[in-house]
């Protein structure tokens, strides 16, 4: 019988979470990356869509083996109302300093509906709650402002605060230049201090 430090469902107001490598078919991730609608998220930070369906079978491998390893904590997004697959959300640990960094990618059909926010507050959840860690990281492309307009929402929603410009932290771009990354944090005791029992009341940690 396997173990596991990370929950493996979640709920959210309008959101599940599952692990991606059991409850999201590699092909059907493919397909994503081929139609073009993770460019515009990939593409600023260097990453560029698979070429083949087997170059996604690796990298479902790869977040199946980070998962049990306790490093990272990678689900797939899906709605609690129909099951459509929303996007993807990690957590990248560094246990020696007791904390985590989000990252997350959403399909462009479901931009503008504030999802980025409520998975923030899932993470979040499981981050201090359910980990114990003592600091949420995330970062952004200074030149992404939707990126940007929704991280500082619901990083200032929590009273964490802006950290640091690193110069040159993803391979280059598109235009062949080096990307910035925009970064802020959030601490626990921030987290306590101003999540609200409202927002509590909508996450559950189902197993």
């Amino acid at each position: 019988m396997s173990t596991t430090l990370f929950p493996t469902h979640i709920e959210s107001e309008r959101l599940r979470y599952e692990p991606l490598h059991e409850s999201t078919e590699p092909l059907d991730i493919y397909e994503y990356h081929r139609s073009g609608e993770m460019d515009p998220v990939m593409r600023p930070l260097g990453e560029r869509p698979h070429a083949t369906p087997k170059e996604t079978m690796d990298e479902v491998t790869e977040a199946a083996d980070a998962w049990e390893s306790g490093e990272r904590a990678t689900y797939a997004i899906t709605t609690k109302s129909d099951g459509e697959f929303v996007g993807v959300a990690e957590l990248w640990l560094e246990w020696e300093k007791r904390s985590t960094s989000f990252g997350m990618w959403v399909r462009e059909p479901f931009w503008g509906r504030g999802y980025s926010g409520e998975r923030a507050g899932a993470m979040s959840y499981v981050a201090f709650e359910r980990l114990d860690l003592e600091l949420v990281s995330v970062g952004h492309d200074p030149e992404n402002e939707q990126s940007k307009r929704a991280i500082e929402k619901y990083v200032d929603s929590y009273g964490g605060q802006f950290d640091a410009m690193l110069r040159n932290w993803f391979p280059p771009d598109d235009s062949g230049e080096p990307v910035d990354l925009q970064t802020y944090s959030i601490s626990q005791e921030q987290w306590r201090e101003n999540v609200t029992e409202a927002e509590l009341s909508t996450i559950r940690i189902v197993r």
